[in-house]
């Protein structure tokens, strides 16, 4: 049997007015425990995040992200932020820059998306990916996610933010989007031009295209809310050319296991630091470039040096929490609400083949980590509860007056 994988815990819930029990204090814990010690002086640090797009306001803090940078200058490491180069030009938009983070933020396939170096992937209809250069060059890898929801796999975690920020802008948008193509799904000699178009109009997530010259559809992983809605199988029950099949969106999550198991596989063991961030839990993941309602309570931070461990607690722990159902947009028209039905929230929101969990299993399947995990909570409400507080004051800092 393997062995549990550590996971360390702050929850949002603290016991006191106080600052030791603050999420704050819990974030500089965790980072104690996962143990900086093994970065070593002048090793480059390569702090992977989603620094967002457009108006989007929800990606981590800077507050914490300079928390983190400091802790890897103390231990001699030198840390830089890296993302996609449209994320990293626009970032000082959303607060991140060299100033507030501590560090500098340098784009992970350099300025024109093109400091690459090919990775074989030989995965269904993915033959390789371009894989960042700059996290290749990297000696230690500290991944920074906002935990939420995702329209292709249901959840954007930790996995997700090293196998698709972690290639070039071709290789997500042309390769890993289009993966679920290479499952049969659509049989173009029992389907007219006219039930085609009839397949189209069906959707009320516009998300089935069909080019008429080509005679060709497809369904865009990206929004289906698959057995929540199947519209189309109904205006498809007397022909038969079309299937919703688990397959088609499990390509997606098997190849986001593959594609993070080739840049981890870079980087020594011991020097894997993942930060997850359950904090304001949108539906969409981050790309989305705008503010979303927040369907899940704040939760916390959590830690660990096993990503498949911290995935499946994060996971573990929106679970429990439930979605906030008043929080819900109503372009989720399909969500399903019923408290009996044994689904994720994330299922409810993306339909249950879109199985939040389904990419853990495929990473521990190809040696990422472990599933089983040990949840260590620190500075718990109840423990810091029974802390003796300090003596209560305001502006401890310097002051003007």
């Amino acid at each position: 049997m393997s062995k549990k994988a550590d996971v360390y815990f702050g929850s949002i819930q603290q016991g006191q007015e106080a600052l030791f029990a603050a999420l704050a204090a819990k974030v500089e814990r965790i980072i104690e425990l996962l143990d900086f010690s093994t970065i070593e002086k002048r090793d480059k640090v390569a702090i992977k995040m989603h620094l967002g797009f457009q108006d989007g306001f929800q990606t981590v803090p800077v507050f914490f992200v300079r928390r983190v940078v400091q802790a890897i200058k103390d231990v001699g490491g030198w840390p830089f932020i890296t993302d996609n180069p449209t994320s990293v030009y626009n970032a000082a938009a959303r607060g991140y820059t060299q100033e507030t983070c501590g560090c500098p933020l340098i784009p992970a396939a350099g300025v024109k998306d093109g400091y690459t170096c090919k990775s074989k992937i030989n995965y269904r209809n993915v033959k390789e990916l371009d894989m960042s250069g700059v996290l290749h060059d990297a000696n230690v890898l500290v991944d920074i996610t906002h935990a939420k929801g995702h329209a292709n796999c249901g959840y954007g975690g930790a996995i997700k933010n090293i196998a698709l920020g972690g290639y070039s802008g071709s290789s997500r948008w042309s390769r890993m989007h289009q993966v679920e193509q290479s499952v049969h799904y659509w049989d173009s000699e029992k389907c007219t031009q006219d039930h085609a178009k009839a397949l189209v109009k069906a959707c009320p997530y516009n998300i089935i295209v069909y080019d008429a010259k080509k005679h060709e559809l497809k369904i865009r992983a990206f929004g289906c809310r698959n057995q929540l809605c199947l519209e189309c199988l109904k205006v498809d029950k007397d022909v038969g050319c079309l299937q919703i099949k688990p397959e088609f969106f499990a390509a997606f999550q098997e190849l986001m296991a593959i594609a993070a198991k080739k840049i981890l596989d870079t980087f020594d063991k011991n020097k894997l630091f993942f930060l997850n961030f359950a904090l304001q839990v949108t539906p969409h993941c981050d790309c989305m470039g705008m503010a979303q309602p927040s369907v899940v309570p704040d939760i916390g931070v959590l830690g660990s040096r096993d990503i498949v461990a911290i995935e499946t607690a994060t996971l573990d722990l929106i679970d429990k929490a439930g979605l906030i159902e008043q929080a819900i947009p109503p372009y989720f028209k399909h969500a399903n609400l019923d408290p009996n039905a044994d689904l994720h929230p994330f299922e409810r929101l993306w339909g249950p083949m879109k199985n939040p969990y389904q990419v853990t299993e495929f990473a521990e399947q190809h040696g990422l980590g472990v599933r089983d995990y040990k949840l260590i909570e620190i500075l718990s409400p109840e423990e810091t509860s029974k802390m003796k507080p300090p003596k209560q004051a305001y502006e401890r800092e310097p002051s003007f007056y």
